[in-house]
């Protein structure tokens, strides 16, 4: 089955036909390295990693870039507010690049506990403002700008065709729907390319210019490092639906701008995790970390798997209660590895290539799923019912299990070579401090070693016949 996906200019599922034959270019718009990214931030980086995986799972080549932004990101995404790595300076008393350097690390740190899979390209917007220079130059040759108040503006009545990803209307445009008026501009929706003078003062980050002293608006890093990496026309880019109708709607107008071609062909966005009482943001207050779900005692793969719950375009409620029921079932499908592996005496599965019938048809089914605009709610549906049915030899349940979780990232391989671990020593000796404690029925002691086991990677389990135990 052909790879189909969701792309937002034209709002259609469509067949996935990639410019240069099985190679890829793949550009994701990255954080803002002002703060710890919350776990909503974070879902929108799963579902690129998925993407990225079902990529490579279908046998193409991904080159994957992500950009960093360490300037010029307001905290409105139009052109308001302060310069968000500003504001992150001042709260905390640091400079603005220690601020982008510990929570650049902080951001990677996340994405590795969520075994996401690195990107083949990270670039910093200020390793690259001779690049966004060079494209405001160009933009300018093509009468597309403009310089009013002392700032460099991209002019949207020039380029026609400007808001067809977030299917504004002109007039919308016009009368500057939910734009604050800028009296220094032409039209609401224009936008800066080059802050000379911006609205706030204390500027940290400042580099001289054809126009003047100054900082790059933030559309322009992912325009000028895309092309850089990736060449005027690539095959995908995603980001969350924050992204539309704002930052990815101007980036169009600068690529395309510049080039007189379109820039992209197939726009991937995920949709938000949400509270019962809305969005999650920082600036809702309501903004929930990785650290923080690790603190409540859940491990990033329980998240992981909970977002597995939901088709990445479909609106998630976030909730402690729903992430502990993904962490039972994570916990119950790690047992059924671990145990798959016992059965089948190793923990490397029987080959895909040598499958019997029933796995195979069943692997068949799951790889249709995630064509299907990576359907990966279906295809663990799939891999559930697979992995119950006692009918299929062990050997090719696991087979098949590790063989999709090329895709699904929740390091099944680690699970099956689990399942006949020897525990370390210092681990092996908290569970005989633990049944001594139960011995003398001190409970209160032998739950705090249980939750202690758990907290290190080691479910125990009290039966009849003695205390059992295994990794997770």
């Amino acid at each position: 089955m052909a790879l189909r996906l969701h792309n937002t200019l034209g709002r259609e599922l469509q067949e996935f036909v990639p410019l240069n034959d099985k190679q890829v270019g793949l550009y994701c718009c990255g954080p803002t390295v002002y703060n710890y990214a919350h776990i909503g931030n974070l879902r929108t980086y799963v579902f690129e990693d998925v993407l990225r995986r079902t990529l490579e799972y279908l046998g193409y080549t991904v080159r994957h870039v992500m950009n960093v932004t360490d300037v010029g990101h307001l905290t409105d995404d139009g052109d308001e507010g302060e310069d968000k790595m500003i504001v992150g300076a001042r709260e905390r008393g640091m400079t603005v690049w220690q601020i982008a350097e510990h929570f650049a690390e902080a951001f990677f740190s996340d994405l590795d506990e969520l075994n996401i899979v690195r990107p083949s390209v990270i670039c910093k917007a200020t390793d690259h403002i001779d690049e966004m220079q060079q494209l405001v130059a160009k933009l300018e040759a093509r009468d597309l700008t403009y310089e009013s108040g002392g700032n460099v503006y991209f002019a949207t009545d020039n380029f026609r065709g400007y808001g067809e990803l977030a299917l504004l209307d002109r007039q919308e445009l016009k009368a500057g729907a939910r734009i604050e008026v800028d009296d220094q501009k032409k039209n609401p929706r224009d936008f800066v390319l080059w802050f000379t003078r911006s609205k706030f003062g204390h500027q940290a980050m400042l580099w001289d210019s054809p126009w003047g002293k100054g900082y790059p608006g933030w559309h322009l890093e992912c325009s000028a490092m895309s092309m850089k990496y990736l060449g005027e026309s690539f095959d995908i880019h995603c980001g969350g639906v924050d992204h539309i109708n704002v930052h990815h709607t101007n980036e169009i107008a600068q690529t395309e701008g510049a080039t007189g071609h379109p820039s992209v062909a197939y726009w991937l966005h995920g949709e938000f995790l949400i509270m019962d009482t809305g969005r999650m943001g920082k600036s809702e207050g309501n903004a929930v970390t990785l650290k923080t779900v690790k603190k409540r005692g859940f491990k990033p793969l329980d998240y992981r798997y909970y977002l597995f719950g939901a088709h990445y375009r479909t609106q998630l409620t976030f909730s402690w209660e729903a992430l502990s029921g993904a962490r039972n079932a994570r916990l119950a499908f790690n047992d059924r590895v671990a145990g798959l592996a016992k059965a089948a005496g190793g923990p490397d599965g029987t080959p895909v290539g040598e499958l019997g019938s029933p796995a195979r048809t069943a692997r068949e089914a799951m790889v249709e799923s995630i064509s299907d605009d990576m359907n990966i709610p279906k295809a663990l549906g799939q891999l559930w019912a697979l992995m119950k049915d006692d009918s299929v030899p062990a050997a090719d349940r696991l087979g098949v299990a590790l063989n999709m979780d090329s895709v699904l990232g929740l390091r099944l391989s680690d699970v099956a070579a689990g399942g006949a671990a020897v525990l370390p020593e210092d681990l092996a000796a908290l569970i005989s401090e633990r049944e001594q404690a139960r011995a003398r029925k001190d409970f209160a002691r032998a739950d705090e070693l249980r939750d202690e086991l758990r907290q290190r990677g080691v479910l125990v389990e009290d039966t009849a016949s003695g205390t059992t135990w295994k990794l997770v």
